[in-house]
């Protein structure tokens, strides 16, 4: 059983299912992997083995009754877990444990999910690189010396480990598919509104209710897949949720979809593996009768610059009244968020209706260019996880800044459409290279489907480290 702890999801519920396994031996597993990794990757910062004992005890003793029994998940520490720190890796947070569960985790505990603890996260969660002042950095499984990515960094980390099957983390400008990415695991950046934002911290609400989601993460999309399906539904609580049934979609369904693909978006350069990560990407999806045909949206550009207007500029701006007169307890991550934030002048009352406005229009522009092609397949980032406090990156002779080598995420954010990410590749340096395929909003199932197609030939690798030895 010494590495039944990166099995998929799936197969381990299939397992606890016929009696082959029991919840709290599955429990014994992963508190093993944590006390054995969580030293040297610091994912999970809120862990308790007996508080994990008593809830697999409990299942034990229960007969079954969600589809979740007996799965451990971590959570990433902005979302409420009662009686489990939610700091959202700040000082000013220190200390903050909720009386309440988020939605998503009180859904999770009645399907029978067995909650591990709450992993960590980059001040304010606003970083791709996941390091605090109040428990450090979290390494990447990978290779300890690189980063897991943020903000969901911790969970990604956890979960391609082994410290957990799988969780959710947040996601307001690529943050569940950019430490997946660097990981090599699979997530989904959902529609707004279909996982139920309700219990974040900070709350998703104005620019961000359209900006940010709850989005699961795990070892294969089969399992992100179930986790959607399980969890997923509109809740009063979440005023950007629709109520919008779950869709079936069949292989022969899937086929019709006309995929659009693109290398790069002719601004920040990306890799050579990750140009052949698209490649092999779209030879797969073409092998097994799909029609994949290149196709890059114009209004990319125009939809990332607004995202940064909201995300960074607007994002400043609300936290501002926070910390003003107080850097001295910021992390090294969150003021250089600030500093870039800070070049730009403070956002005028009219800047801000104008991009309110403006949002609909090039959202409008969007939707309209993905008719001839409602799925979009890309790069995740342009480079593979980087080294802890890498900033600028050279490729191809081109110097690439650190958020310009994120945009590729950033797009969906704005237009508030589903994204997910599958591994696919590899690096010089044996580092995972993800691919993203996405959506038009609601195409939730559209997007899993494909990127299950491709998770056929490619897909999730244990870490080295990760593996035990019998």
């Amino acid at each position: 059983m010494s590495d039944l702890v990166l099995q998929p999801a799936v197969d381990l519920l299939a397992m606890i299912s016929a009696r082959k396994l029991s919840p709290l031996e599955l429990a014994e597993e992963h508190i093993l992997q944590i006390k054995r990794l969580n030293p040297q990757l610091n994912a999970l910062i809120d862990f308790d083995e007996q508080r994990v004992r008593a809830q697999a005890i409990a299942l034990d003793k229960a007969a079954p009754t969600g589809l979740l029994h007996g799965l451990p998940m971590t959570i990433k520490a902005c979302i409420a877990v009662a009686g489990h720190r939610c700091e959202t890796g700040s000082l000013f947070n220190k200390g903050h444990i909720p009386n309440e569960d988020a939605v998503i985790v009180e859904r999770s505990r009645q399907a029978g999910a067995i909650i591990v603890g709450t992993t960590n996260c980059p001040e304010f969660l606003m970083a791709y690189e996941t390091d605090n002042l109040l428990y450090g950095r979290t390494s990447n499984p990978w290779d300890l010396t690189r980063s897991a990515g943020g903000s969901s960094g911790g969970e990604s980390a956890a979960i391609a480990a082994g410290l957990s099957a799988c969780g959710f983390g947040s996601d307001g400008g690529g943050s569940v598919r950019e430490p997946a990415h660097f990981t090599g695991i699979c997530a989904l950046k959902p529609t707004p509104g279909r996982i139920p934002a309700a219990g974040h911290l900070p709350p998703c609400v104005g620019p961000f209710s359209l900006l940010g989601a709850i989005g699961p993460m795990a070892r294969t999309i089969a399992d992100v897949s179930l986790l959607f399906n399980v969890l997923s539904g509109h809740a009063d609580a979440d005023p950007t949720g629709a109520p919008v049934p779950l869709q079936r979609y069949t292989t022969e369904d899937l086929q019709k979809i006309p995929i659009g693909f693109f290398e790069d978006d002719s601004i920040a350069p990306v890799t050579p593996e990750t140009r052949q990560a698209i490649q092999d990407a779209v030879r797969s999806l073409r092998s097994q009768g799909f029609r994949v045909e290149p196709f890059r949206p114009r209004a990319l550009e125009a939809a990332r610059k607004l995202w940064w207007k909201y995300f960074v500029r607007c994002g400043a701006m609300l936290l501002n009244p926070i910390v003003a007169g107080k850097e001295s307890r910021l992390s090294p991550t969150f003021q250089d968020f600030l500093a870039i934030a800070r070049q730009d002048p403070p956002l005028t009352g009219y800047e801000l209706l104008f991009a309110w406005a403006e949002c609909d229009v090039i959202r409008a522009a969007l939707l309209e260019e993905m008719r001839e092609f409602p799925i979009l397949l890309m790069p995740v980032c342009s480079v593979p996880a980087f080294r802890h406090g890498e900033r600028q990156w050279n490729i191809d002779g081109r110097q690439v800044a650190y958020l310009d080598a994120m945009r590729y995420t950033q797009w969906f954010n704005l237009l508030g459409a589903p994204a997910a990410v599958v591994p696919v590749g590899r690096s010089p340096e044996g580092l995972p290279i993800g691919i993203q395929i996405a959506g038009r909003p609601y195409q939730d199932e559209a997007v899993l489907g494909i990127a299950a197609a491709i998770e056929r030939d490619f897909g999730y690798q244990p870490p080295p480290l990760a593996r035990r030895v019998s």
